[in-house]
């Protein structure tokens, strides 16, 4: 791999890859193969190429594409990380993104490199990822208490139910079934799968949703936060 010379400025993207297991939220790390830290888990990421990148937007999803095997349904850019001490190679900028998946697009067999870790969990990481990965977390808990963010978390359908429950895992708390459904209207960002029901279950079969298709990369806000009754 070329390095940059050391008396400029390293610039690279960093991907915090996001996704639900077992109700509790995972980021996705991958072993570095090359120094510094080779052998670490760490974010998906790399130099930013302008032969092939037209922003780091462009990069970041070729980072997704390249080292995840996947086209994320939400990328969003997160913030900037930079200075000295960050990169034992030099100054350094890190434009940071967080994507969101939901589990069954990130085939773990095929992309045997990647390791699904909660995120609730300390761990120790090169350079500042922890902390990429910290902001990253804030942001999404933040935005779905108003907004329509954790629906990337889902399959192509799922029941409101379903729905709710991925909510509920991102916020730590649980929601009134009736407020919750009455800020999904508010939001209006769902349709119906005509002839589509969740059967096999002791109750009533519930309806499969899935997202209109003038939201799928593009959120709805909610004029209050779904906590409020």
């Amino acid at each position: 791999m070329n390095v940059p010379d050391s008396r400029n400025v390293i610039c690279t993207v960093d991907v915090v890859l996001l996704c639900l297991k077992a109700g509790s939220l995972h980021v996705a790390l991958l072993r570095r193969d090359h120094n510094p830290y080779a052998g670490v888990l760490a974010l998906p990421g790399g130099f930013v190429r302008p032969e092939l990148d037209q922003n780091t937007s462009d990069a970041a999803v070729r980072m997704l594409r390249e080292k995840a095997g996947l086209e994320s349904p939400y990328l969003e850019q997160l913030a900037t990380f930079s200075g000295q001490a960050r990169d034992p190679r030099g100054w350094s900028v890190s434009i940071a993104y967080y994507a969101l998946v939901p589990p069954d697009l990130l085939d773990l067999t095929a992309q045997p490199d990647v390791t699904l870790v909660p995120v609730d969990v300390p761990r120790a990481l090169p350079f500042d990822h922890r902390e990429i990965i910290a902001a990253a977390v804030e942001r999404v808990r933040s935005k779905s208490t108003y907004s329509s963010l954790p629906v990337y978390l889902c399959g192509e359908r799922f029941t409101l139910p379903q729905l709710q429950t991925v909510y509920e895992s991102l916020l730590g708390e649980s929601l009134n079934k009736v407020s919750f459904r009455r800020k999904m209207d508010e939001l209006d960002i769902l349709e119906p799968i005509q002839g589509e029901m969740e059967t096999g279950r002791a109750n009533r079969p519930a309806q499969y949703y899935r997202l209109k298709a003038g939201y799928r990369d593009q959120l709805s806000l909610c004029n209050r936060g779904l906590s409020s009754s």
